[in-house]
């Protein structure tokens, strides 16, 4: 988690601050959780296809 701190050194609540709009709210929230949420996706379908391979055998 440390990594991806490290990574991504962005400061959302300045980022807030200056907010042309309510929508760029929005828009800073989802651009900060699609990066984990595609990280699941992704450690899912592996254990997915793992788990149906294992079945097969």
């Amino acid at each position: 988690m440390a990594l991806l701190t490290i990574i991504q050194n962005v400061d959302i609540e300045d980022k807030i601050k200056n907010a042309p709009n309510s929508g760029y709210e929005i828009g800073v929230f989802i651009g900060s959780m699609l990066p984990f949420v595609v990280l699941v996706v992704i450690a899912y379908l592996i254990y997915r296809y793992n788990k149906n391979r294992i079945n097969k055998d």
